[in-house]
């Protein structure tokens, strides 16, 4: 088992739905987590599809949810765009970008393989110093409501199984194997360093 407790990264695109639902789950079990997105921009659901709602990372969740109500208070409400901002709001103020953060993690989770690459690239782009390993585990979530939930259970579920290893280098990748059987999900997974 690690000596410290297990330090969580959770990375989808926006740091909105996939990543805050997982973020949401991992704290309450007393994880030591933080979420981030790796796009350019936030992007929310639109009245249509081709017309998102697009905010800097800097807005803040509050920001975002008056910004809906004012624009169209029922849409939102009925497509779980303000419930989701309200549960955002209540775990942090704003999103965050991935590629912002030089934060050491031992795992960083992503919910995409889009998201798995960039991650990827910012840690490869990094000055290595301590030499310290983070392992990033990609899990295929899809970005709607329903799998987010479903996917940041079984993001906590991985995680708690990782945090009592043994030997958390030499047990993950058939742990990862395990969790692909039962989950019937593809993993990807890739050792860097800081």
């Amino acid at each position: 088992m690690p000596s410290h407790p297990l330090r969580v990264a959770v990375v989808c695109s926006s740091n909105q739905n996939r990543s805050m639902e997982a973020h949401n789950i991992l704290s309450k079990r007393g994880f030591d987590v933080r979420s981030f997105g790796t796009g350019s921009h936030v992007k929310l659901p639109g009245p249509a599809p081709d017309k998102p709602n697009v905010y800097d990372f800097k807005t803040t969740y509050e920001q975002m949810y008056n910004d809906l109500v004012r624009k169209d208070k029922e849409l939102y409400t009925q497509n779980g765009i303000l419930h989701m901002l309200d549960r955002n709001k209540r775990i942090k103020s704003k999103p965050e970008r991935f590629q912002n953060c030089k934060d050491n993690f031992d795992l960083v989770i992503t919910c995409e393989e889009r998201v798995y690459d960039q991650v990827l690239e910012d840690l490869n782009s990094r000055e290595q110093e301590t030499l310290q390993p983070v392992h990033v585990i990609n899990v295929d979530i899809q970005d709607n409501h329903e799998e987010a939930t479903l996917g940041a259970f079984l993001i906590c579920e991985l995680c708690q199984c990782i945090q009592h290893t043994d030997d958390m280098e030499n047990e993950i990748d058939e742990l990862l194997q395990e969790f692909e059987d039962k989950s019937n999900r593809p993993f990807l997974h890739t050792v860097c360093f800081y």
